[in-house]
């Protein structure tokens, strides 16, 4: 199978549904795509049943190339990262890895265009972010629910609003910022920088006012990028955790029991907003976001301090600061219940307290005039 042939089949792939988010090839499954949250089988011709241990090791070797830094952490570590760029159609983010000897590979298709907030439909929030001069931006949320597109949409409107020098640390480079007022030097792991926390080191004598770091995946590169907030340096950065409250517990956790008073202390310091999202099946299909917003304050600070208590809780805080532009996940679900977006179901199944969101459902329906109950007929038992 040459190269051609593989672009060949990742545009028949990306022509087949609309909305084609990831391609998936793994053995025994046929070609699948990933549109709207659901895996699609895709028919080719020639026809591919189910893939073969063969057919997936041509198909990755071929997006590889002969590189020899990715052929060797496909060797030692079962899996490696690569961008890949079909010309014309459309740049991937790709991960290929090992499971029972054989090889899977999957892409994710990245936008070539930058999106602003207005055009994601972010809270207002997000322009509150980009005005940000130094301290830590984390976005949290499971792979695939749009960190990275949530960060270019803080990185567009600081380049449009902004004249200052941005560096971001990519693995790979996703979206491709042109030079408008900010001045912008992408770099990605494995071809510019080898590991985060060097990356991150490097860049701070390279005079940015904004950093972006595409994972806070270790210890170092948590306490480089802590190191940078707390000399004026704006980080923004992702996390894979599901709330703040986690976000938070995720980096004590990467310290020793002796350090952990001082890493709260500077954290409490530095954490200026920490945002949760989550993408949820949207009725008439697609998909819509969901967010937890939680803003620095003092009630914050003196939380990250001395942790989390009965009525000192992060989502205690974010319910009191709505008026600060703070938003908790059962908040953000009930607002898109009652605009339609999306069902009873969903609203309650991804809620973080599901008595309150039960409740919410029940005074939404109760202000458009629906039953709140299946019960009928009740009446008095006279012969009791």
């Amino acid at each position: 199978m040459e190269k051609q042939e593989v672009d060949h089949i990742l545009t028949k792939l990306l022509d087949s549904n609309k909305d084609v988010s990831d391609i998936n090839l793994t053995v025994g499954k046929p070609m699948q795509v990933e549109s709207s949250g659901h895996l699609i089988s895709v028919d080719m011709k020639p026809y591919f049943k189910d893939l073969t241990p063969y057919q997936t090791e041509t198909i990755a070797l071929n997006l590889i190339d002969n590189d020899r830094r990715l052929t060797e952490n496909l060797i030692r570590h079962g899996s490696c990262d690569l961008s890949y760029s079909l010309p014309g159609k459309a740049r991937f983010r790709v991960n290929i890895f090992s499971q029972s000897g054989n090889y899977s590979v999957v892409l994710r298709k990245l936008e070539s265009k930058v999106p602003t907030i207005d055009e994601m439909q972010l809270p207002e929030a997000f322009y509150d972010v980009a005005k940000e001069t130094n301290g830590i931006v984390i976005v949290t949320g499971a792979t695939g629910t749009g960190k990275s597109t949530s960060l270019a949409t803080v990185l567009d409107c600081i380049n449009e609003t902004r004249s200052v020098h941005v560096v971001t640390l990519e693995d790979p480079v996703e979206y491709q910022h042109t030079h408008k007022k900010s001045t912008f030097n992408q770099r990605e792991l494995g071809t510019d920088f080898d590991t985060f926390s060097n990356g991150l080191r490097a860049a701070l004598r390279q005079a940015p006012k904004v950093i972006l770091v595409g994972e806070m995946r270790d210890r170092n590169t948590v306490e480089i990028g802590i190191t940078a907030a707390e000399t004026g340096h704006l980080v923004l950065t992702t996390l894979h955790t599901v709330d703040a409250g986690q976000s938070i517990n995720r980096i004590l956790g990467m310290f020793s029991i002796e350090e952990e008073n001082l890493v709260r202390i500077r954290l409490a310091d530095t954490i200026r907003w920490i945002i949760c999202q989550k993408l949820l099946p949207k009725i008439g299909g697609g998909r819509v976001a969901a967010f937890e917003i939680l803003r620095a304050n003092l009630r914050v600070e003196d939380t990250i301090l001395h942790g989390e208590s009965e009525g000192k809780s992060f989502y205690d805080i974010m319910k009191a600061g709505r008026a600060f532009g703070m938003v908790t996940f059962d908040d953000s679900l009930l607002n898109l219940y009652e605009q339609g977006l999306i069902s009873e179901e969903t609203a309650v199944a991804y809620a973080s307290r599901k008595g309150v969101v039960g409740r919410g459902i029940d005074s939404v329906k109760s202000a458009r005039g629906e039953a709140t109950t299946d019960i009928e007929k009740l009446e008095m038992d006279h012969h009791y």
